[in-house]
């Protein structure tokens, strides 16, 4: 069994923050510098260990306090420590055309995008933002309650299907982000198992730290299990060790290389997440990327 138990109970949703950025945008633009020192390109051999690998994104809300100061800033760091690209949880103020300009400008893809879910009033809204940032993959997600009994895992699943649907009608896939409680046993068999059988058209971004659930679960048996649906990986690390914060990846008592050993090649992307860490936040973005392209886990940008 992979030792690997989530460290916090998480106590947001960045779901809902994705919305509310997006309802709080400004008209007027961020101020933006075209010509910021980037980091150097890689080096022959960088090139030669980076290659074939995973490229690595991280999903924005991990720096999300210095985020609402200067987003411009934060995206300009991450760019420098040699990201490939990021995943958003909102825009800050920015519309999607300004932001999709500091990506290109800065060489940042973005790989995907948390929302809320997608419905027949705010279909129109997701669907421009995500055409306007060529992203096709949102995801998002719920809170346990969903999740308590097999009939509201039911009713989050049509929930989530009936969303799929109406995103994937414009050529974007909808996925589903785990913590936790997906991961307790309902009649017998986990929430997660349950759930993406009854909404065959989600695919899973798997965040393998909530997903070993206090090291009850095997998280590289789920990847095998889920070979066909796993799609994107959440990447974090910690001690083990409830309500205690996350580490930086790789110096946590995650077995990382073994989790992303055993993923599909479905899963694209892997995309560091931090909800909380008892060092400096930027450091441990920094220490994240350059434990998993040391070790030839993953790959930034070429």
């Amino acid at each position: 069994m992979a030792s690997c138990e989530p460290a916090i109970s998480p106590t947001r949703d960045k779901f809902q923050l994705a919305e509310a950025a997006r309802a709080a945008q400004e008209s007027a633009p961020l101020p933006f510098g075209a010509s910021q020192a980037l980091r150097p390109a890689p080096s022959a051999l960088e090139k030669r260990t980076m290659a074939a690998k995973r490229p690595v994104a991280l999903q924005l809300y991990t720096l999300r306090e210095r985020a609402q100061k200067d987003f411009v800033a934060v995206l300009r760091d991450v760019a420098a420590i040699g990201y490939a690209g990021v995943e958003t949880a909102g825009l800050h103020g920015m519309s999607p055309a300004e932001f999709g300009k500091i990506l290109n400008d800065l060489g940042l893809k973005l790989c995907s995008a948390h929302v809320p879910l997608p419905t027949s009033e705010n279909v129109s809204q997701l669907v421009d933002m995500a055409k306007t940032l060529n992203c096709s993959m949102l995801v998002s997600g719920f809170g346990p309650a969903e999740f308590k009994t097999l009939d509201t895992i039911r009713a989050a699943a049509a929930k989530f299907q009936a969303a799929a649907e109406l995103v994937g009608a414009h050529g974007i896939q909808l996925g589903y982000h785990n913590h936790y409680w997906e991961f307790d046993l309902v009649e017998g068999r986990y929430g997660f198992n349950w759930f993406f059988e009854m909404c065959p058209d989600v695919f899973s971004e798997l965040d393998v730290y909530w997903a070993c659930n206090f090291n009850r679960v095997d998280v590289p048996a789920v990847l095998k299990l889920h070979k066909k649906t796993v799609k994107l990986l959440h990447i974090k690390d910690g001690l083990l060790v409830q309500n205690e914060p996350h580490t930086a990846v790789g110096a946590g008592k995650m077995n990382m290389k073994a989790v992303i050993k055993a993923a599909p090649k479905e899963a694209a992307w892997l995309i560091v997440e931090l909800d909380s860490c008892a060092t400096d936040m930027t450091e441990a973005v920094r220490q994240s990327f350059d434990w998993l392209v040391r070790n030839r886990l993953g790959a930034g940008r070429s």
